[in-house]
């Protein structure tokens, strides 16, 4: 029976069999290798990775897929919001050290996921995940561009990203309104030690006011703290390059 895309869950589904194959080239999985797929829905890309790795997990929201999932014998379904799910917990169940984590995000939710998951990024070997081309750009922005901000700086602090392959709207079905890309994401080996709610609310504070200079924003944020270190706060949020964001961050 055919499944009717559901609106709530922004569900767009991969059809274009040349797309497919270009991403699990990128993905290149290898057979024995812990991987999780968030979101599978019809399996387009699930088939193609469970092949060549011979067992997969899935995270499915969607009861109808998550029981057609179950039919399939090597996968592992867990049936589940992603932004509810422990990943360290699943690699414990799956008796890894690190996972790889692949998925088609629902564009919808996909900074929130992004986020989530940058809590766990100790048990994760690599992330693939397509996403709205747009918010790829953001996330690989460099300083002093208008793509460059709190998703580029709160990522980059702790990954090396590159978007690897350009997907057009109508590799899905149904469509969605905008373009699409994959993007890699391995975690850097020695990231700048700090408190994530320190760089959150900095870069949060420093981006408020794009157009303003840091002295009308962060400045008065650095202040309220007393810090007594030396920062520039002579420039717009978006000049200031992530290495010296979390440097000031950890400094606090």
């Amino acid at each position: 029976m055919k499944h009717i895309p559901r609106k709530r869950f922004g569900q767009h589904f991969l059809s274009d069999h040349g797309i497919i194959d270009a991403i699990v080239q990128a993905i290149a999985p290898q057979p024995g290798e812990p991987m999780v797929e968030i979101g599978p829905g019809l399996a387009a890309l699930t088939q193609p990775l469970v092949e060549r790795l011979g067992r997969l997990t899935v995270i499915e929201l969607d009861r109808d897929l998550a029981l057609r999932l179950r039919l399939h014998g090597q996968l592992d379904v867990i049936e589940s919001d992603v932004l509810k799910v422990d990943f360290a917990q699943v690699a414990q169940a799956l008796n890894a050290p690190k996972i790889r984590v692949v998925g088609n995000l629902p564009y919808n939710i996909s900074t929130p996921i992004l986020f989530h998951l940058l809590r766990y990024v100790d048990v994760i070997a690599d992330q693939h995940f397509m996403l709205q081309k747009e918010v790829i750009d953001r996330m690989v922005g460099s300083p002093a561009t208008s793509d460059y901000g709190r998703l580029s700086v709160m990522l980059q602090w702790r990954y090396a990203m590159e978007s690897v392959l350009f997907v057009p709207p109508e590799s899905f079905d149904p469509p969605p309104r905008v373009d699409s890309a994959v993007v890699r994401m391995v975690p850097r080996a020695a990231p700048v030690v700090l408190d994530t709610g320190v760089l959150e609310e900095m870069v949060q504070v420093a981006f408020s006011q794009r157009r303003k200079l840091l002295r009308h924003t962060l400045g008065r944020w650095l202040e309220a703290r007393g810090f007594a270190g030396t920062f520039d706060v002579q420039r717009r949020a978006e000049e200031v390059p992530v290495h010296e964001y979390t440097a000031l961050a950890a400094s606090l």
